[in-house]
């Protein structure tokens, strides 16, 4: 599956909120052409059922064999995607947990997509809100409370350094305040 097969980005969405078991998916061709959309109410279905439900009939719907990109789905479907499926069918779809043997939950629509993933090639994507490989404005402090190791580094280094400024600006305080005494004890001036 090269260039030959058309690419399209698979954005699903499963509403847990306002409306639970309302589903939709929306197929974007990287190629310019008509994009699919569905949605529908499956009001006996939600959580990570629906989920992958939606992407299975995100897939059913395109009518060549053809390279996905599914991005913002839940990390159990883009897990069972990348890693479980060719797994748990080698197993008799079934899953070790905690030493046993155990049936895999969604056993049925993981077959689904198993049939799927022989015509369609499926890559996961996560969504990403902040910018790739930011700096981090201003001071770090906020950062430093979080408990993570590699923040103890830039908590340290920023201590340093606000402490050396704090240092330097207290010793220049302290130089004012130590020639405002020495001109009232001895009457100098211009220290």
């Amino acid at each position: 599956m090269n260039g030959q097969f058309p690419h399209y980005l698979l954005i699903s969405r499963v509403e847990r909120e306002k409306t639970p078991g309302r589903w939709r998916f929306v197929l974007q061709p990287l190629d310019g052409r008509a994009r699919i959309e569905a949605a529908d109410v499956e009001p006996d279905l939600w959580g990570e059922r629906l989920e992958l439900l939606t992407v299975i009939r995100a897939l059913e719907s395109l009518d060549q064999p053809s390279r996905v990109t599914l991005v913002g789905s839940s990390r159990y479907v883009q897990e069972g995607v990348q890693y479980g499926v060719s797994q748990w069918k080698e197993n008799g779809w079934r899953w070790e947990y905690f030493g046993q043997m155990t049936p895999v939950r969604d056993a049925d629509l993981w077959q689904r997509v198993e049939r799927l993933l022989q015509f369609h090639r499926v890559e996961c994507r996560r969504r990403r809100f902040d910018a790739a490989h930011a700096s981090l404005p201003g001071p770090h402090w906020h950062l430093a409370n979080r408990g993570k190791i590699w923040i103890g580094g830039i908590k340290r280094f920023n201590w340093v350094k606000y402490s050396v400024l704090l240092s330097s600006a207290g010793c220049l305080l302290w130089l004012r305040v130590a020639a405002g005494w020495w001109q009232k004890v001895f009457g100098i001036r211009g220290v």
